[in-house]
């Protein structure tokens, strides 16, 4: 949310904590005729309507206005009475396009948000052309309201369009969108000046304003009508029950207008100055330090590591920011906090004149190496009882704990938004590489715990992009190795396997040049699965066989055995049953050798199944039993059943249908006793 004039929620709650309870929607001042203009315009017959053509694309909806405005109130508002009405059954998604900081928010980024507002999930390293045509498709067969925050300009709004007339879109922008046909901006202006004072009564009360209701109205002039700027002298009023609306008026009047800041702009201005020079020093530089949180959210954590002070005076800070309208809670629990897009540029202006840069960057290392800890807590609080990790965790002070791992995975979910934007901004720093490190390996780990590797994709493709910048920065192969490798898990996952391929070998190179043979194998493995992948399996046995030739330097047992089986696999797609079976056999022995009897038993069914493609049906059928035994030994009853209708179905090609249907038989027992034992198990544990 970019320029609310009274909401003080916000939009998560932190970490450890119960989610709150739901929020009252904040109350609405004036801009009815704005709000009926927008509702007539929803209706409005559009070119292809007076063409008589249906309309292909949703309609569009402008609310421009300058920071501080209300711009994003009224947005609010007028979807919140679309969604009571049931205009829109689906609901309503938000994307924020403008970054705190003021740059435009990356386009594959925003087309993600909406896709996960949408409960789609998008693939990792899918470019913002991919993303936009999913969000397309996802929302063709939906009818939601899609709230675009804080537009920059066209080109960002145009890719997230529905090609779906059901759908509506909300804009907010400084300006006219131009390039997006048939959009007509609602310009705001100030309020009226009755909504103003009212505005002003519900912070302060209606006495101070019946005893001077013509001082009230000149008030909401010096602060040109604009919500934000009226909030925060609201604010400022009630936190000083004895001073007059003439006193905050008289020093509006006195403070000096900064030339450098546009006439519309510097009412808001002069209301957030006075404020903050009101606030004590202290307050005032905790304040000023809040333009350093990721994303533009803050919890007590951050504000404590920012100010050097202590969780609790950071919360009962952040509190009273919020009651002067300098941020905005999440309602009861106040837990994370938003500075608002209107104060966020003046907030970096005063942090760069008023604070020496080496405190700035101290300010920032501190914050980063808080989320660090946080994030290694957030993890660990998930290990065994007892585990090295779990008696780490006991000595860290108590705010830095979680209470269990549903709390840690509760606060990890709220604030990863400002923790991947983190891990960007230690990144882009490019003086906190260390800490940057840390801070993207600690946070890979707790999702992957929390949400599984699978399911934290897009994010882990971001943080591995990351690593690989700071390595290639810092000339660190190893770790442009380690992202590399994990890139091309990523992007061959999602089948992009020319693409992994690339970074595969990229990565042995590196591998090569740190000297890692961990690394080195790893990408030789990879680059034969690629090829295998691809078909061009005399390229994918030439790298296996070069890993496997690694492997049988080091003594790796389990590689090699793995290799072989992998050998084994492309020579049977090439049909060089030979080389196959050889290989298949080595990897049995490997895999006995080890002692690991169900592996052992499975490379056996793979050599019956080559001797069955290369002719030798009695061979392949005295291997498939030999397996079968090894599976009864390894006690494993889903193997042996599976071997069992392997069996079965070689039996059948050599005509013996009898033998054939007594091993089905003997497959369907051993599956029951399986799914028996795993209720037993199930019982157990539940008891």
């Amino acid at each position: 949310m970019t320029d609310q004039a009274v909401d003080t929620s916000g939009p998560a709650e932190a970490a450890g904590t119960e989610e709150p309870a739901a929020v009252e929607p904040p109350r609405f001042f004036g801009r009815e005729r704005e709000l009926k203009e927008l509702r007539a315009d929803i209706e409005r017959a559009g070119l292809d309507t007076m063409a008589g053509r249906k309309s292909g694309r949703a309609r569009v909806l402008l609310i421009a206005g300058r920071p501080g405005s209300g711009r994003t109130a009224l947005a609010d508002e007028l979807a919140r009475r679309l969604l009571a009405a049931g205009d829109y059954p689906d609901g309503m998604i938000r994307v924020r396009l403008t970054e705190p900081g003021g740059s435009a928010v990356p386009a594959e980024r925003a087309a993600r948000e909406l896709l996960r507002g949408l409960g789609v999930a998008g693939p990792p390293g899918a470019d913002a052309d991919e993303l936009s045509e999913m969000v397309r498709e996802a929302l063709a067969v939906r009818r939601v309201l899609l709230l675009l925050d804080d537009a920059p300009d066209a080109e960002q709004v145009d890719p997230l369009l529905p090609d779906n007339p059901d759908c509506l879109v909300i804009a907010t922008a400084q300006g006219p969108l131009t390039g997006i046909p048939g959009v007509r901006p609602c310009t705001l202006g100030g309020l009226d000046p009755g909504s103003a004072v009212e505005l002003l009564a519900a912070a302060i009360g209606q006495v101070r304003i019946t005893v001077d209701p013509l001082t009230a109205e000149t008030l909401a002039e010096e602060c040109g009508g604009q919500p934000a700027a009226l909030v925060m002298i609201g604010g400022w009023l009630a936190t000083r029950p004895t001073a007059s609306v003439a006193d905050v008026t008289k020093q509006l009047r006195d403070l000096p207008d900064d030339t450098e800041q546009s006439a519309g702009a510097r009412p808001l201005a002069r209301a957030f100055r006075l404020v903050h020079d009101s606030l004590p020093p202290t307050a005032a530089r905790i304040l000023r330090l809040l333009s350093l949180a990721p994303a533009g959210l803050a919890d007590a954590h951050t504000a404590s590591a920012l100010a050097g002070c202590s969780v609790s005076a950071a919360r009962t800070t952040l509190d009273d920011f919020v009651r002067l309208g300098l941020l905005r809670g999440d309602g009861a629990e106040q837990s994370q906090y938003e500075v608002p897009g209107c104060l966020a540029a003046l907030l970096r202006a005063l942090l760069e004149d008023l604070d020496r840069p080496a405190e700035i960057q101290l300010a920032q290392a501190r914050m980063l190496e808080r989320t660090v800890r946080l994030l290694q807590s957030c993890r660990a609080v998930t290990e065994p009882e007892g585990s090295p990790s779990r008696r780490k965790l006991a000595g860290l002070p108590r705010s830095l704990r979680f209470p269990g791992p549903e709390a840690a995975a509760a606060w990890l979910r709220i604030r990863r938004p400002a923790l991947v934007a983190s891990a960007r901004i230690a990144v882009e720093d490019g003086e906190l590489d260390t800490l940057a490190r840390r801070l993207v390996a600690a946070l890979v780990r707790a999702l992957a715990v929390h949400e599984g590797t699978e399911a934290a994709a897009p994010e882990l493709y971001g943080l591995h992009s990351l690593v690989l910048a700071v390595a290639e920065r810092r000339d660190l192969p190893r770790e442009r190795a380690a992202a590399l490798l994990n890139l091309a898990d990523l992007d061959a996952g999602t089948g992009r396997t020319r693409e992994a391929l690339a970074r595969y070998r990229a990565a042995l190179d590196a591998g090569r040049a740190a000297k890692d043979p961990y690394a080195t194998g790893r990408a030789m493995e990879s680059v034969g699965g690629a090829y295998a992948e691809l078909g061009d399996f005399h390229r994918a046995s030439d790298w296996y066989g070069r890993a496997l030739a690694q492997r049988l330097t080091q003594g790796e047992r389990a590689d090699e055995a793995r290799l072989y089986g992998r050998l084994g696999t492309v020579h049977t797609y090439a049909g060089r049953y030979g080389e196959a079976l050889r290989n298949w056999r080595a990897a049995a022995a490997g895999y006995r050798r080890l002692g690991d009897l169900p592996a052992h038993a499975r490379a056996l069914s793979e050599v019956g199944r080559v001797q069955e493609y290369a002719g030798r049906p009695q061979e392949s059928l005295q291997t498939c039993r030999e397996a079968v035994e090894w599976a009864r030994q390894a006690k494993d009853l889903r193997l042996q059943a599976a071997l069992e209708i392997r069996l079965a179905d070689t039996l059948d090609r050599l005509g013996d249908p009898a033998a054939a249907g007594l091993h089905r038989g003997a497959a369907e027992r051993l599956l029951g006793e399986e799914s028996a034992a795993y209720e037993i198990r199930s019982a157990a544990t539940e008891n």
